[in-house]
């Protein structure tokens, strides 16, 4: 059986899609500048912490968010209910429960049900990341202990409450929605 080898296209023959996208399709999202500078668009977590939402996925219940740190030290204990997914864009950072760091450039996996403690170590002092939480992130004390809780909605409401505040308009948390 012989199989037909096709050429490639020339560079001048490229031509979109000519049917129509399925009926119901969320529109493409695109965020420019992501790491940007623009302080409106990072929404304050705690002191020295900020979170920068790419996309809040309400039906989807998952969100990708830029978490930056100015500082060293703990910043949170929590379980996860979903799966995680992160890339470290700046700097490194740690997890008490395990014996490696995940430094610029690194890609860290958490599965569901795991409870981690979140630590900038002391010889760094800015570190950019970018997490995809799936479902939610329960906060937790030493014990397990629930003392609070984040997923898609809540981070929305933190949004529009900030960018309300900062004079983009509460609305302005539509631009990451999908």
């Amino acid at each position: 059986m012989s199989t037909k080898h096709t050429p490639p296209a020339a560079a001048d023959d490229r031509v979109p899609y000519a049917k129509p996208q399925p009926w119901g399709m969320s529109p493409d999202m695109v965020v420019h500048d992501v790491q940007t500078e623009d302080e409106r668009l990072w929404a304050p977590i705690a002191p020295g912490i900020w979170s920068r939402p790419l996309h809040l996925n309400v039906s989807g219940g998952f969100y990708v968010h830029l978490l930056k740190v100015k500082r060293s030290g703990l910043l949170q204990r929590h379980r996860h209910s979903g799966m995680v997914h992160a890339h470290v864009l700046r700097g490194k950072w740690l997890y008490l429960e395990h014996d490696w760091v995940a430094e610029e450039g690194s890609y860290v996996y958490e599965p569901p049900g795991e409870t981690h403690t979140l630590v900038v170590p002391d010889d760094c002092q800015d570190m950019v990341t970018m997490f995809t939480v799936h479902g939610a992130l329960m906060y937790v004390d030493t014990q397990g202990n629930a003392t609070g809780y984040d997923d898609v909605f809540t981070r929305i409401e933190k949004y529009r409450a900030h960018f309300e505040a900062v004079g983009l308009g509460a609305d302005h948390v539509k631009n990451f929605m999908r």
